[in-house]
């Protein structure tokens, strides 16, 4: 075990990311429970984390020095190697020379945490993010790494096993970056290597019947990644104590609904319940435009229905969802401490108090790849597997105006042309996300020597390593055109395509 204490950072999550990699449990943690977490689960090592704050400012987040004194390895990072330096007596001021982004660091002296990285003249480049810098060492700390601006880059002190780096390990920009974090977890820790799907899996399923009994359990489908990850799971531990309900809403992705049921035939021994509740939908979504009343309205909704059919399964006493990992961390307030509330768009959420159903989540501590590695152990296909992310409230969202069944057939179609398009063209798993949405503007066309005057279909593609930040995939012109041939073809009310190229930040993966 690895606890993570997050200061901020917005590359938090690719600390733990790298520490999983390497093949070792780890958990994101606040800095205001560590010494009770550690009392609880001794950990084989601490990593802080950086952050936007100031380590010589007042009321900025700092840890009980008792910490310090339990011979447990420390490796801090960027505001986390500031903080030890400052609370174990040293001095960090704010720098006249600013580093951001790749800089050039040459090591100084030999230790454990640059073990077996490849020098060039002693250097190679990191990833700098700091208008801080550490001027003075504490007692028994020395230096292991500089740059042109800092002569404290990489600090030790090996009488504490405590370690500093004023770069980040964890992201792609640092030069072997992976195997500092691995030297610091393996080497310095002696963290043993264990955590694998195989055994997450095994441990889970065994937890599940402990936890179940001989009680039944109920699971929204939605068709998604981690919904179809839980109920395989939860049906591989307990088979027909499972009754999964999927709702069709209508705004389903094409042929979605035949799909799922296939896949549940195929590959579950539970029972699936499918609600046809299409025109509900369509009918509480007239006229309706604005995003947000649009999302609210299909989320009440569906909790509506999903209620309606728990309530006929009277033997239910446990409630599943896919929450992942990253679903606990961005609903926890890391410097006012860790609440257990889950973010509504990720789960079932408001069944009624007189229910009280327990609730079981298989995926509570895995990142999607996490979770795509399982659904690969559980044996599901890598159609479903390999999925992109899909929003909750469907294409509901992607139809930037009111919506009708027209629009929904359009941007089905389209859509589907587009993603069959960019799997014949082997691109699909290169793609973070890519989608279709269709606009709320009409053009003027000539199609068959006639005037048309018809819809827009825009198309998104993007790649990236969590969602957080992303980039547009660089199509080139023959594959655009081909796509927007064949929607404009085949996609009755559609006359032009466009291609978004825009990154996140500024703009947002989907478009509402």
């Amino acid at each position: 075990m690895i606890y993570i204490v997050d200061f901020g950072s917005q590359v938090t999550q690719l600390i733990a990311r790298r520490v999983r990699e390497a093949s070792v449990y780890c958990e994101i943690i606040s800095n205001k429970n560590l010494l009770h977490k550690i009392k609880d689960t001794k950990p084989t090592g601490i990593i802080f984390s950086g952050g936007p704050a100031s380590v010589h400012k007042s009321r900025t987040p700092k840890i009980d020095k008792k910490i310090f004194s339990l011979n447990i390895p420390i490796l801090g990072i960027c505001y986390g190697m500031q903080l030890i330096v400052h609370q174990l007596g040293g001095r960090v001021e704010i720098s006249k020379e600013r580093e951001f982004g790749k800089t050039l660091i040459t090591h100084t002296h030999k230790s454990k945490l640059f073990q077996n990285i490849k020098l060039k003249n002693k250097q190679h480049y990191v990833w700098m993010s700091h208008g801080d810098k550490a001027i003075k060492l504490p007692n028994d700390f020395t230096t292991i790494a500089k740059s042109k601006n800092s002569k404290f880059v990489g600090i030790e002190n090996k009488k504490l096993n405590i370690y500093g780096l004023q770069f980040h390990p964890e992201v792609v920009h640092t030069y072997q970056g992976e195997k500092i974090i691995k030297n610091f977890i393996i080497n310095i820790c002696k963290t043993k290597p264990t955590w694998s799907m195989q055994n997450y899996l095994k441990t889970q399923v065994a937890k599940i019947k402990i936890k179940v009994k001989k009680n039944h359990v109920i699971c929204g489908l939605s068709g998604g990644v981690d919904s179809m990850v839980t109920a395989a799971i939860i049906s591989r531990a307990i088979n027909k104590q499972l009754t999964c309900i999927y709702v069709d809403t209508g705004l389903m992705r094409l042929n979605e609904t035949e799909e799922v049921q296939n896949l549940f035939k195929k590959y579950f021994k539970s029972k699936l319940i499918t609600v046809n509740a299409k025109n509900r939908f369509f009918t509480s979504l007239k006229g309706v435009f604005d995003p947000e009343k649009k999302r609210k309205i299909i989320g009440n909704l569906f909790i509506k229905i999903f209620n309606a059919e728990s309530c006929k399964i009277s033997k239910a006493k446990f409630l599943a969802q896919g929450t992942i990992y990253p679903d606990i961390i961005e609903s926890q307030s890391f410097h006012g401490g860790p609440t257990s509330v889950i973010k509504s768009h990720h789960n079932v959420g408001g069944l009624p108090k007189e229910m009280k159903l327990g609730l079981v989540e298989p995926l509570q501590e895995l990142f999607k790849d996490e979770v795509r590695r399982l659904g690969k152990e559980l044996k599901l296909p890598k159609e479903f597997i390999q999925r992109h992310p899909f929003p909750g409230p469907g294409l509901g969202i992607r139809i930037l105006s009111d919506i009708t069944k027209d629009k929904v057939r359009m941007l089905q179609h389209a859509d589907k042309i587009y993603i069959d398009e960019i799997k014949a063209a082997n691109l699909y798993n290169e793609i973070w996300q890519a989608f279709a949405v269709l606009l709320p503007v009409r053009t003027v066309g000539v199609m068959g020597d006639q005037r048309s005057y018809e819809f827009v279909c825009g198309l998104r593609a993007v790649t990236s390593v969590d969602g957080m930040t992303a980039d547009f995939y660089p199509f080139n012109g023959e594959f655009l055109s081909k796509v927007s041939t064949r929607i404009i073809n085949e996609v009755k009310g559609i006359n032009r395509v466009v291609y978004d190229t825009t990154s996140k930040p500024p703009g947002t993966i989907e478009w509402e």
